[in-house]
């Protein structure tokens, strides 16, 4: 009976244990678990969701500050085409958050960090390319590119000079995604080094509609595979989304798989940026405590947890300080959201909103509890103590049971 140990992922001269740890914003999946990740020999990623944020809460900066301080004035505005991200600024949160995580980066796995198309910041184009090239400069191992198709990316940074040195993948729900991405790509000359096929069971985000649970990721995977295979393309596959155990992890090495990537059990380790208390009430949810729903500004649909305190909410929209899903003109579902209820309601002080909620500021403050379908399970996965609360687990504890557990058995930690 095999283990996940018993298969190696193979990025260029790198041989990894095929165990990514996901890249969960805004610092969910915080250096230190990136850190486990790499020094246990396999891939672990940060997230570059909301970086001058996570740099003022990580390193003491003051970047969310002066950008408020800027367009303080624009406040009562509903109109939030004004509000800017200083490119420079932004340039240096991410070097930073980089550069302190490469620096502290032991063993002889990787760290990637997971890149979303869909932080348009009222400059989609411009913000990106910083990210990216910031990311790059900075010494990052490797880029997954995520929520979003990403069909003009790799244009983004050709020119760098780690274009073709650095590890470079995207993550894609369909086949046609994979497709309009490498066709789009083509001129490049430069094939992804992998791709995160995630299926309709992750966490957060998701690549599919709601009729998501029509679709199965055993087979998504296998259909990209038949055609990599047909199409003589050696790149190597990294099956997401539900992967709960290492035996679910071993199906899919067994069957074409490179690796597999994972993220929801190391949302209730202690190397993981969620509040304890936060951890608890995943650990409390039962099946029926989750939720697909499409209040994410992204347009993207979402899981997540029903109780979680951004459903409903109807707080003032942060783009001041934040102002990270605005478009290119400035605008936000939520914000459009935000200004109906208020102009349905004038007297009323504290309103509801319940179509949209205001993803920044919820996901900064760690109460828009996004989690993976089987986040039910994760009870099982640890002990219950005498107040009735559940034990937290090392990242490392985690790690080993998916390298080494075999025929369905989860270890509980001791």
């Amino acid at each position: 009976m095999k283990c996940v140990d018993d298969f190696r992922l193979k990025l260029g001269r790198h041989e990894l244990v095929p165990i990514i740890i996901g890249g969960m914003g805004v610092d969910i999946s915080t250096a230190d678990l990136a850190l486990e990740g790499a020094r246990l020999g396999g891939i672990g990623h940060i997230s570059d969701a909301m970086a001058p944020t996570v740099a003022d809460r990580r390193y003491k900066t003051h970047f969310v500050k002066e950008k408020l301080k800027q367009y303080k004035y624009n406040v009562k505005n509903a109109d939030k085409s004004a509000v800017q991200f200083d490119l420079g600024r932004l340039e240096e949160a991410t070097r930073l958050h980089v550069s302190r995580t490469m620096e502290a980066k032991r063993g002889e796995g990787m760290i990637f960090i997971n890149c979303m198309e869909k932080l348009t910041m009222n400059a989609p184009r411009e913000t990106l390319r910083v990210r990216l090239n910031a990311a790059l400069d900075a010494g990052i191992d490797g880029i997954t590119l995520s929520a979003g198709l990403h069909l003009g990316s790799f244009a983004l940074i050709e020119d760098h000079p780690r274009f073709r040195d650095a590890k470079l993948g995207i993550i894609v729900s369909s086949l046609r995604a994979l497709q309009l991405f490498l066709r789009k790509n083509a001129r490049l000359n430069r094939l992804p080094d992998f791709v995160v096929v995630e299926g309709p069971l992750a966490g957060g985000h998701l690549g599919f509609s709601m009729d998501w649970a029509k679709y199965d990721l055993h087979v998504i995977m296998a259909e990209i595979y038949q055609y990599l295979q047909a199409e003589q393309l050696a790149i190597p596959l990294i099956a997401a989304g539900g992967v709960f155990t290492g035996s679910d992890a071993v199906t899919f090495l067994e069957n074409g798989a490179a690796a597999v990537q994972v993220a929801t059990r190391f949302t209730v380790t202690h190397e993981c940026g969620l509040p304890e208390k936060v951890m608890q009430e995943y650990y409390k949810a039962s099946e029926a405590d989750i939720e697909v729903n499409t209040i994410s500004p992204t347009g993207y649909p979402m899981r997540m947890l029903k109780n979680c305190p951004a459903i409903g909410s109807g707080i003032q929209p942060n783009c001041e300080a934040f102002g990270y899903l605005l478009d290119g003109a400035g605008n936000c579902a939520y914000v459009t959201a935000y200004n109906r209820e208020v102009a349905l309601h004038p007297d009323v002080k504290k309103i509801s909103v319940k179509d949209k909620t205001c993803l920044c500021t919820h996901m900064r403050n760690f109460d828009c509890w996004t989690c993976g379908h089987y986040t039910y399970r994760l009870k099982d996965t640890t002990r219950r103590l005498p107040d009735g609360s559940y034990q937290v687990l090392s990242a490392e504890h985690v790690f080993h049971d998916y390298q080494f557990s075999v025929d369905q058995k989860i270890a509980l930690p001791r």
